[in-house]
């Protein structure tokens, strides 16, 4: 160990400076302004769903797949380029972004503009957490990053109970004003999503002032080309004709095995539109996971390192999918709680923002930071810990959601509404500072896409879809939610494997990525 190395170790288990301490304070306002953006369209469903003359499952699609393909996707490249480029750059110029994409929304006229302004909002949102994570892993010592991560991550439920108040509030008075339509002929919830899109430009200027760490020493970061001309790269890993090429480039069986999952993935597209009638859903769905195929087969060959400390390992990929059956039904139910009180209980829109939006808001925000104390508690005491959260957050909300879906009585659905949340909150500061520690310090963005590649494509990709697709085909929105209960045994059986493999593979890292480096 070189000596800049041994002081920077010992750097790294001092205690958070109050530096960093102000650093995350602006990175959870950051995270509250992007679920603010990214929730508000629940609480704006059934007009949106009114004024759009839309389905159940064409909802479910605008408040999943249409954000997440795309979220998920973009994420990918952005996480590799926030290990190489300057992260604090890169979160400004994504803050902009997706900060005018919802202004945008609120422009749109039909499904299919709509859509495509959602999609913008998901390419911008990709750059949040893969920055964030990676800053957060610099700034602060590894005994206390669950905790660290924990709390930026309360921006979640913060963002997305406030979004319910805001948006309620915002397009009941627009309404009460302009019954007809304000200005060009706007009416409340596109007021609503200019109103909460223009402010993340000023937020920009804040987060530009924030100082770039010194990254932790790491003897695999190596040279090469430009950071922004290995995204465009990592990039063309992900988008068909390109994944070909790519393909191709690794040999006759190589671009044969991609072929072959081109074909099934279109099979199974046409299959499921055949079934359900939704074309933009499952033909989102399907790109997706074809394109991450392609892009973690390339990066096999690419970065053969980092695949195997990410793809290569049990633990990692069954934390990322237990977790991300965990945000399948916390992003479903975030999403279809507001509608399913509205329509099947007949509670009025404005008690439903107040309630909904504080029990989303307080709910997540003590079950994110409890759970985050606690999983740093039991990784010092067990090595894996912290996988014993997460599967408390699969399984405790279980009860309440039964509860709470079949109760006639509102306050009964209140309150179960907030266990569930903070039960299924507890579980993802653990998850995330797992898949941290599985990896090594220039690996951290790519490291976080991956993770969110399963909190998106499957949690938010299928989740508020899923709710809204059995809905149609049940007609009943309760059927629809109860479903979600069925995810738990797969989720359960995954982080079993996860917290039997963790240990090892913790302290592995180092040697199998050298070898994979060396092969």
């Amino acid at each position: 160990m070189t000596e800049d190395t041994t002081a920077a170790a010992s750097r790294s288990e001092q205690p958070a400076s109050a530096y960093s301490w102000y650093v995350l304070g602006v990175l959870v306002v950051v995270y509250i302004l992007n679920f603010i953006d990214r929730q508000i369209l629940s609480i704006l469903a059934v007009d949106i769903k009114r004024d759009l003359e839309l389905t159940d499952g064409q909802l479910g699609f605008l408040g999943g797949a249409a954000f997440a393909v795309f979220y998920a996707l973009f994420g990918v490249p952005l996480g590799r380029l926030a290990d190489r480029w300057h992260r604090v750059r890169l979160l400004t110029i994504g803050l902009v972004l997706w900060s005018t994409m919802t202004a945008l929304s609120g422009l749109a006229r039909n499904y299919l503009t709509l859509s495509l302004a959602r999609m913008g909002v998901g390419v911008g949102e990709a750059t949040a957490s893969p920055t964030a994570y990676s800053l957060i892993s610099d700034y602060f010592p590894s005994r206390q990053r669950a905790t660290a991560l924990a709390i930026y991550s309360s921006g979640l439920y913060l963002g997305g109970g406030v979004s319910l108040l805001i948006g309620a509030k915002i397009s009941q008075l627009w309404d009460a004003a302009y019954p007809g339509g304000g200005l060009a002929g706007l009416v409340g919830w596109q007021a609503a999503f200019i109103a909460v899109g223009v402010p993340g430009l000023l937020l920009a200027v804040w987060v530009a002032s924030l100082r770039e760490p010194v990254r932790a020493p790491d003897p695999g970061r190596t040279g090469g080309r430009h950071p922004l001309a290995d995204f465009f790269v990592d990039l063309s890993m992900l988008l068909p004709p390109l994944t070909f090429y790519h393909a191709m480039r690794r040999g006759p069986k190589a671009l044969i095995v991609n072929i072959a999952m081109a074909a099934a993935m279109t099979a199974l597209a046409l299959v499921m539109i055949e079934l359900t009638g939704n074309l933009p859903q499952w033909s989102a769905i399907a790109f997706g996971y074809y394109a991450v195929f392609s892009w973690a087969a390339t990066l096999r060959r690419h970065d053969p390192a980092t695949f195997s400390l990410i793809w290569g390992t049990p633990a990692f990929i069954c934390t990322a999918l237990g977790y991300g059956l965990v945000s399948l039904g916390a992003y479903a139910l975030a999403f279809w709680a507001a509608p399913y009180a509205e329509t099947v209980l007949a509670l009025p829109k404005a008690e439903l923002a107040l309630v909904l939006g504080g029990n989303g808001a307080v709910s997540g925000f003590l079950g994110v930071i409890l759970g985050g104390r606690m999983s740093d508690w039991l990784r010092a005491r067990n090595p894996s810990g912290r996988i014993l959260v997460i599967m408390f957050g699969i399984l405790a909300p279980v009860i309440p959601i039964w509860v709470g879906f079949t109760t006639e009585s509102a306050l009964v659905f209140y309150l179960m509404n907030f266990l569930a949340g903070m039960f299924a909150a507890a579980a993802l500061g653990a998850a995330a500072a797992t898949t941290q520690d599985l990896v090594l310090p220039h690996m951290r963005g790519t490291a976080t896409a991956s993770f969110f590649l399963a909190t998106t494509l499957v949690g938010l990709g299928l989740g508020p879809y899923m709710v809204g697709q059995i809905s149609e085909l049940s007609g009943s929105m309760r059927t629809g939610v109860l479903s979600l209960i069925g995810v738990a045994p797969i989720s359960l059986a995954l982080l079993i494997w996860a917290y039997r493999a963790l240990p090892q593979a913790e302290a592995t890292m180092a040697e199998r990525a050298a070898a994979a480096s060396a092969a």
